[in-house]
């Protein structure tokens, strides 16, 4: 099997790593990649967003299944394009990506479908956000309603700062607050049959303890010891199966991966957020215990016969991933910077690139993370740490919590 990638950041590079080892995999190339990709696949040279661009070379390298990493992509409709070929794509329509591409949108998906999430009031103007800032009160949460990588949604106490943030992206859906700690869960569709990944954690603030900004995300880490037994099969039932088939009734199917962002409150799982790819970065953590081959699993649901998969293998222990981050990201990354010590195994580059001489310099504002994985939570946590401090990038920073409440036993569930 020939495989395109694209996209070029650490989610991309974990899923490198992984089509890489899987034996069905003969040839896989990656546009535009990255210095860490390189070492595992051949890049070619695209704009993601451009379908025609990216179908044309699909069939250049004559690829036999294209794996869409990022979302602006997907919403963009390069599937579509790919699809239009004839050659299989992992990732959903444009259509069905909307999922992501608007909040207004897949609240009316869930409302439809009878998923269990928070309510909310799509708003357009000052005095309409008030109002619904007036009925859920405060912790205020106010989501840009279109792709924001990540970093759209603000979650505070502070009136003006939501008001804030509503007027600078001037469509924004409005919710009340989910208590309780969040649960990142991948599904991989073909449409009609649906298959669960690992649920796994992420850490969208800045800071240690949660404190800061909201990022693209600072660290995750998988299984979750404290995850409500059968929350799985709770939440394939509540909400991705009820999903996939309002999506159906809408002539709009989903096949991709379907990112299901969860709060796990004293009611019960509520749903927080759809995306439409995988998540970042997570993906580096449930890849990392993936035993089944993925190219094989993707394949499967690229072309419908996801139902014929066989059932998931997974490794023994856990898997903890840590993000290096440029000096003053996410307000204004700084790029550039020499860094060393980053060509080792469990080192992903999310933003990385390098010069003729070979030297590797940051590119982005989440720059490296270290992925290892250990016999139990602790000792993946250890690796990891130990990954991330010999890694030497001027003014970088990194969280020094991820996965530690979870080791300490320190994640509880009321109600």
């Amino acid at each position: 099997m020939r495989v395109l990638l694209v996209g070029g950041g650490g989610r991309e590079h974990a899923l490198a790593l992984g089509l890489a080892g899987d034996p069905a995999v003969e040839a896989l190339f990656a546009a535009p990649g990255n210095p860490g990709i390189a070492a595992v696949a051949q890049l070619r040279e695209v704009t993601p967003t451009d379908p025609a661009a990216v179908a044309a070379l699909a069939v250049e390298v004559a690829a036999d299944l294209v794996v869409i990493g990022p979302e602006a992509p997907l919403v963009a409709g390069v599937a579509d394009a790919v699809r239009a070929k004839g050659i299989a794509v992992f990732g959903p329509s444009a259509e069905a990506a909307r999922l992501e591409g608007s909040k207004t949108f897949a609240k009316d998906v869930m409302t439809a479908a009878g998923v269990p999430t928070a309510r909310a009031y799509t708003c357009e103007d000052a005095s309409a956000v008030a109002r619904a800032l007036d009925e859920f009160g405060a912790p205020y949460v106010v989501k840009d309603d279109g792709l924001a990588a990540g970093k759209g949604v603000v979650v505070t106490d502070d009136r003006a700062a939501a008001e804030r943030h509503a007027a600078e992206c001037g469509r924004v859906v409005i919710e009340e607050y989910l208590s309780g700690p969040e649960v990142s869960l991948f599904v991989v569709t073909d449409g009609e049959a649906a298959v669960p990944l690992l649920p796994a954690q992420d850490f969208k603030r800045v800071g240690d303890g949660d404190t800061g900004p909201n990022t693209g995300g600072m660290g995750a880490y998988a299984p979750l010891p404290w995850a409500p037994p059968g929350l799985v099969d709770d939440v394939m039932r509540d909400v991705v199966h009820p999903t996939l088939a309002e999506l159906r009734r809408r002539g709009t199917p989903f096949a991709g991966l379907l990112y299901v962002g969860l709060a796990i409150t004293p009611s019960g799982p509520r749903v927080i957020e759809f995306n439409a790819r995988f998540g970042d970065p997570e993906t580096q953590v449930v890849l990392a215990l993936l035993e089944t081959p993925l190219g094989g699993l993707l394949h499967a649901a690229a072309t419908g016969t996801l139902g014929a998969h066989p059932p998931l293998r997974w490794r023994d222990g856990a898997a903890v991933t840590v993000v290096v981050a440029a000096d003053g990201y996410p307000a204004g990354p700084r790029t550039g910077d020499v860094i060393t010590g980053a060509d080792r195994a469990g080192i992903i580059h999310a933003g990385t690139r390098r010069d003729a001489d070979g030297t590797l310099r940051s590119a982005g504002g989440r720059v490296l993370c270290g992925t290892a994985t250990g016999p139990d939570l602790a000792a993946a946590r250890d690796a990891a740490y130990a990954l991330v401090r010999d890694v030497e990038l001027a003014g970088s920073h990194h969280r020094t919590d991820i996965a530690a409440a979870a080791v300490d036993g320190r994640i509880t569930i009321s109600g």
